[in-house]
């Protein structure tokens, strides 16, 4: 019994020593923690944002009171937040006890038990850091809270600091963004799905997991109903509810704030916990303006980014970024800069534009016309489709995916198909995605992703320093070749409405449709120091009058006017390519590509662009040993007459062997035929012609030898019967 005693005593004691301790630190770690009625009130106060000057950004604040709400939608939060918030004082002990419990048995932290008070006072009084006297402090505040404010008061400032993602702070913010509507008019469904989001706006935005999204909505509309605050059939009707599939049109308020608010949620997780962080971005004002004053009919987005730094300094969008269709814009990427490294083809490789099947699919050009042989140049500039899409024959679809993944382009399997060369995909890029893909030709190959944050401090310092993270996509002679292609489409190709800049500059431009009318126009055009992306659509993929080489290449074109209006860009990399000429005739006439001749007069060269690891294996020898094909040989008007093939660049000697002596009967430029009027009757002839060059003199061509008659030229081993 002693013993016993003994125990409970030394239990006693110790608990009564440790419940001491911990009064004793409560309030050392409390000691000086104050509540400020002015944070409560302030919906960012943690999250401030900078221009590429210092100077802050300030993003517009929707408040909204509680009784201008309807009731089911502070009672959603409430359900699934915090559903004994109108009993506990700020604390909810039965839940601490209870989650302390499950931690214990778990061997966890991942139960919690803040209540709407301490979640207010984390999100504006405090920094996100997991530690005891964080906690502490909380608890502190929340008691405080609790004394002061009454519930309605709590829970309008509650509602009004939380953070729903996508740059949305506070429930007036999130019900336009998420519904296009005001709070005060949000359904019960509607009002669930923002209470889903509350313990993580990233990962349940219905924009970027629906399914993960409608589940935890469901589960909040669940609770609703067993707390009484829906009845079944109203449960019944919520449950049904479709979400939000985009944000709502004009929601996106200053679309590069979004972007902002997206990088931040990303690298920043508990970045609204109430610790102020202080993010520096790449955004320049003025440029910003030159994009919003875009006129356009359809949806529209528009945006600038670096090329050496990554940095995103413009953005503006009517309906987000949403991932659309790439049209053209996609041949440079998924075909011609891959055939290139492939060594599939140079600029100057013939391709052959002509009406073709492949197994079922049959491309067409743009008004159902065929040009023949034309270049890959000439293809890429005026983006004809059947050369892409045989080039992506030739290549393969998985490998154009690969290096399209290179590029932060993921193509799934069911997309790799040869519609994949003309943009045909079942979901697509979003216009940031593939400006960032393209600036890989303004740096030398190396593909990095842009960023609109610069970098982000706390009290503690730098947190983040953005770093481009770069990827060799392709090799840097094979990006000078993709430049010096894109510039052809600037001077002559589909975005010639570009060509009056006076710098370098590189374009593409693309139209997608359906059986409706266009949906899809782009212009994508660069520099060595900028990439400027234009998009004009619906989002309802309904017609738009526009193509990319028309409204879209105009609003590219203004921008770059104002972008270079008093510096030109820097002249784009020098790379380890080479400019030879090629055999002109050989090229048009027979689709070979060789080297021109050493003695070829230059204005019967073509020069073009070559990797000087894939020169043409073959030189043409037309002008150092002339070659000419076998004339023809006919008797007309008592003459024997000679058409010489079709080579006008060289001279010519014609020499008669009539078996008695040889005569010289023609020596000069080409004529397209040559007669012999001095010819007997009766007698046998034979021709030889010598082709010559410059001094260069041909192997000689000797004709088959002829007998003259009243009416014809024979052969001598033919006769009259």
């Amino acid at each position: 019994m002693k013993r016993a005693r003994k125990i409970i005593f030394i239990l006693f004691g110790s608990t009564a020593a440790l419940l001491i301790a911990a009064v004793a630190l409560f309030f050392a770690v409390t000691e000086n923690v104050t509540l400020d009625p002015k944070k409560l009130s302030s919906v960012t106060s943690c999250v401030r944002v900078f221009d590429e000057h210092g100077e802050e950004i300030q993003t517009p604040q929707t408040r909204e009171t509680l009784s201008a709400l309807p009731a089911h939608l502070p009672a959603a939060f409430v359900s699934v937040e915090d559903k004994r918030f109108y009993s506990h004082h700020g604390l909810d002990y039965r839940r601490i006890v209870k989650a302390a419990a499950k931690n214990l048995f778990s061997l966890s932290f991942r139960e919690g038990a803040s209540t709407i008070s301490q979640q207010l006072i984390k999100n504006t009084h405090l920094s996100g850091e997991k530690t005891l006297g964080r906690k502490l402090r909380e608890l502190r505040l929340a008691r405080a809270l609790e004394r002061r404010f009454s519930k309605e008061e709590i829970l309008e400032y509650y509602l009004n600091s939380i953070y729903f993602g996508h740059s949305a702070f506070g429930i007036g913010d999130a019900a336009h963004y998420y519904f296009g509507k005001f709070a005060s008019d949000l359904t019960p469904a509607e009002s669930a799905t923002l209470a889903a989001l509350v313990r993580s706006p990233n990962r349940y935005s219905p924009f970027k997991d629906p399914e993960k999204c409608l589940a935890r909505r469901n589960y909040v509309l669940s609770l609703m109903r067993e707390q009484g605050i829906l009845t079944e059939t109203e449960y019944s009707e919520a449950v049904q509810s479709s979400l939000p599939s985009e944000p709502a049109p004009d929601s996106s308020g200053n679309a590069y704030l979004a972007r902002v608010y997206e990088e931040i949620a990303q690298r920043f997780p508990d970045a609204t916990s109430g610790e102020e962080l202080r993010v520096y971005t790449f955004w320049d004002r003025s440029l910003q303006k030159i994009l919003e004053s875009v006129q356009c009919d359809s949806d529209v987005c528009l945006l600038v980014r670096e090329n050496k730094t990554g940095g995103l300094v413009a953005l503006h969008s009517t309906c987000g970024t949403p991932e659309r269709l790439p049209a053209s814009t996609a041949k440079p990427l998924a075909v011609y800069a891959p055939a290139l490294e492939e060594n599939l083809i140079a600029p100057a490789t013939p391709l052959l534009d002509e009406k073709i099947d492949f197994g079922g699919y049959s491309p067409s050009n743009y008004g159902g016309t065929y040009g023949g042989y034309m270049s890959a140049r000439h293809a890429l500039a005026y983006s004809v489709n059947v050369p892409a899409v045989k080039l992506l024959n030739t290549l393969g679809t998985d490998r154009a995916a690969e290096y399209l993944s290179r590029m932060g382009l993921h193509v799934p399997e069911q997309d790799r198909t040869l519609a994949l060369a003309l943009g045909g995909m079942s979901k697509g890029f979003s216009l940031p995605a593939l400006a960032d893909a393209y600036a890989t030709f303004a740096a030398k190959g190396e593909y990095a992703p842009s960023s609109a944050i610069a970098r982000a401090e706390n009290a503690s310092g730098t947190l983040y320093r953005f770093e481009p993270q770069k990827v060799r996509a392709f090799s840097e002679d094979v990006c000078a070749l993709m430049n010096d292609m894109l510039q052809t489409a600037v001077k002559e190709g589909t975005a010639k409405k570009l060509s009056s800049l006076p710098f370098p500059l590189c374009a593409k431009t693309g139209t997608g449709a359906n059986e409706n009318g266009n949906t899809d126009a782009y212009t994508i055009a660069y520099t060595s120091d900028h990439t400027v992306a234009v998009w004009m659509g619906n989002r309802d993929n309904s017609p738009i009058a526009a193509t990319g080489g028309g409204l879209p290449a105009n609003e590219a074109l203004r921008i770059l006017q104002s972008l270079y209006h008093s510096d030109p860009p820097a002249p784009f990399f020098d790379a380890d390519v080479v400019r030879i000429g090629i055999d002109r005739e050989e090229y048009e006439q027979r689709h070979r590509i060789l080297l021109a001749d050493p003695a070829q007069p230059e204005y019967l060269s073509l020069v073009e662009s070559f990797r000087k690891s894939a020169l043409p294996e073959g030189q043409s020898r037309r002008f150092s040993h002339p070659t000419i094909e076998t004339p023809q040989i006919y008797l007309k008007n008592s003459s024997v007459c000679i058409e010489l093939c079709q080579t006008q660049y060289y001279d010519y000697t014609i020499i008669r062997d009539d078996g008695e002596e040889k005569k010289t009967i023609y020596s000069g430029k080409y004529r397209k035929i040559v007669c012999d009027n001095s010819i007997v009757s009766g007698k046998s002839y034979v021709y030889t012609v010598v082709p010559s060059f410059a001094g260069n003199v041909g192997e000689p061509v000797t004709l088959p030898s002829v007998r003259t008659g009243n009416h014809e030229a024979l052969p001598d081993h033919w006769w009259e019967n």
